[in-house]
């Protein structure tokens, strides 16, 4: 007779309580001992110190991803505690996996599992019964920021943590069909006990856009409804009451489902709601991890070549978007049962507050506001060409595994190239990063010698959607968004006036095209006529002496 497996802590504290790091990876590795199905490996290093883990679990026990794809599984790959203080997904894929190992779950043969059983190590490392004050439980619990209080779900892109560069390694030995990281929710009070962030539909794009959004979503409220669940969009609702309806969230890639959609999984955010008791939002995690299952093995033919399609597809598309715009205008109707809302005088400040009457439930129909539209594309390049010296840049692309080579000599291509003409940057930081936006380029084709060890990326690779939303500078999460490549925008060299005075009144005589164009910017700028200092810096910008990197973005293009 085979010993059953112990309980975990939430199971022997009856839905109180989350497991410890150090007693999560403990049972991950008391299963991965009792289950030939089930492979433990470590999958690089944290800022806390420990490995991250992922588990990896198929009926056959053949626990290698390239074989998995080879035979047309469906990979599902399952993240928790990216914010430890949301640790439902932590318990919930602990009891799935433990049931899957002792046969009381079946898993299809068409799929397969992985489990990042804890993300952010550092912050469940930090426990406390304070954090999420208002949180239903459980009794203590991590932080949300990580070692080094990064937020991880801002760090996709940067990398700015060990985690996020594991994870990008991680994600490419993997290439899930499917990625699910489990959350909890704030906002609003409502009945709902589960929402759900899903790629936006419109972002995914084409043939893969369209099943999420007719089929891939739909599924899964079907398959909850039947688990006793009404299941709606992440309520996205935080200036307002939700029964005025809400936007659907437009995840970037700096967050996990928007990374996740750059290499063409379909991604999805379970957000159970905080106030709800802990016990009933472990199980709505777990119900819904059986649903991802069921739908996967229903549906995998179809999943495994949408995917296939939408990456060659990306081999030769023309053009892809790099920013989008919310449709204020389109919508869809879906039912929300809530609480009525009110205002009283505040026990704090006597001012009028927001309340949630829990006596006074409803259930109507509201506006689901879900569709964008790209505002932004750029032409794919056949292939871009970085110069060696910007090699932390080099180091993310080969975290993600892109293909790229070094020039095996100097050579003088003929390039595309941006010029940084104009930009806005916030004034206050967020997560270690002063962010630029609202980027203005000006493109030039320009015969440009690069060096021996400059790196060549082609353009005919699996990573061409996140080679264009890193590298194009106009994209909403590009490297140059996050500050990857400000040296170019201080300006270097300069000359003291009073010594460039004269070389710019003999370089004048001698360029009478500059003349004129500095007479006519005279005659139309009154400021810039009464400023001999603007006039001086006019003649030095347009001159052989100004540095020619200075606003020149080190990214190039070659285009046809």
């Amino acid at each position: 007779m085979v010993t059953p497996l112990p309980k975990t802590v939430y199971e022997l504290s009856g839905g109180v309580k989350t497991a410890t790091y150090q007693e999560v990876i403990s049972y991950y590795e008391l299963l991965d001992k009792r289950s030939a199905q089930l492979s433990l490996v470590t999958m690089g290093p944290s800022d806390a110190g420990f490995p991250l883990h992922l588990a990896l679990f198929s009926n056959d026990g053949k626990n290698d991803p390239a074989l998995w794809h080879r035979s047309q599984k469906v990979v599902i790959l399952v993240n928790n505690g990216i914010h430890p203080g949301e640790p439902d997904g932590i318990d919930a894929s602990m009891l799935l996996l433990r049931d899957l190992v002792e046969g009381k779950k079946k898993l299809p043969d068409n799929v397969a599992l992985a489990f990042i059983p804890v993300y952010n190590i550092g912050g469940a490392l930090n426990r406390s019964n304070f954090y999420r004050v208002d949180q239903d439980g459980p009794e203590a619990f991590g932080s949300r920021g990580n070692s080094q209080n990064y937020d991880l779900n801002r760090d996709f892109i940067k990398c700015d943590t060990r985690e996020a560069r594991s994870f990008a390694s991680l994600y490419r030995f993997l290439d899930p069909d499917i990625f699910v990281d489990n959350h909890v929710s704030n906002g609003a009070d409502y009945q709902h006990i589960m929402t759900l962030i899903a790629s936006q539909h419109n972002k995914l794009g084409g043939e893969m856009g369209q099943f999420m959004n007719r089929e891939f979503e739909p599924g899964l409220y079907r398959l909850m409804k039947e688990k006793g669940y009404d299941l709606v969009p992440y309520v996205n609702a935080f200036s307002d009451t939700p029964e005025s309806g809400w936007p659907e969230f437009l995840e970037g890639p700096r967050y996990s489902s928007g990374y996740a959609s750059l290499w063409n999984s379909f991604a999805f955010v379970p957000e159970t709601h905080m106030l709800k008791p802990y016990i009933k939002r472990v199980d709505a995690t777990y119900a819904l991890m059986e649903c991802f299952v069921r739908f996967a093995t229903e549906n995998a033919t179809q999943i495994k070549q949408l995917r296939k399609a939408a990456f060659n597809g990306q081999q030769t598309a023309e053009s892809l978007p790099l920013q989008w715009e919310h449709d204020k205008n389109s919508f869809t109707e879906l039912t929300f049962k809530g609480f009525e809302a009110g205002r009283k005088p505040s026990g704090v400040s006597g001012q009028p507050r927001l309340y949630y009457d829990r006596s006074k439930p409803f259930e109507k129909k509201v506006k689901f506001y879900n569709t964008y539209k790209a505002s932004v594309y750029a032409n794919r390049p056949e292939a871009y060409v970085i110069p060696q010296g910007w090699w932390k840049v080099i180091d993310l692309l080969a975290a993600n595994k892109i293909h790229m080579s070094q020039l095996s000599r100097d050579t003088t291509i003929e390039v595309e190239s941006y010029r940084i003409e104009d930009y806005k940057t916030s004034p206050r930081a967020f997560e270690g990063h002063h962010l630029n936006s609202a980027v203005k380029i000006s493109k030039h084709i320009q015969q440009r010698q690069f060096r021996k060890g400059d790196w060549l990326i082609p353009m005919n690779q699996p990573g061409n959607r996140f080679l264009m939303e890193v590298l194009e500078p106009e994209a909403m999460d590009a490297y140059f968004c996050w500050n990857f490549f400000d040296p170019i925008l201080g300006q270097k060299e300069g000359y003291s006036s009073y010594v460039f005075e004269d070389t710019a009144e003999k370089y004048l005589a001698d360029h009478p095209d500059l003349k004129e164009k500095l007479k006519n910017k005279v005659a139309a700028d009154t400021a810039f006529a009464k400023s001999g200092a603007q006039q001086l810096d006019f003649i030095y910008r347009n001159s052989p002496y100004y540095e020619p990197d200075h606003m020149q973005y080190p990214v190039y293009r070659i285009v046809k």
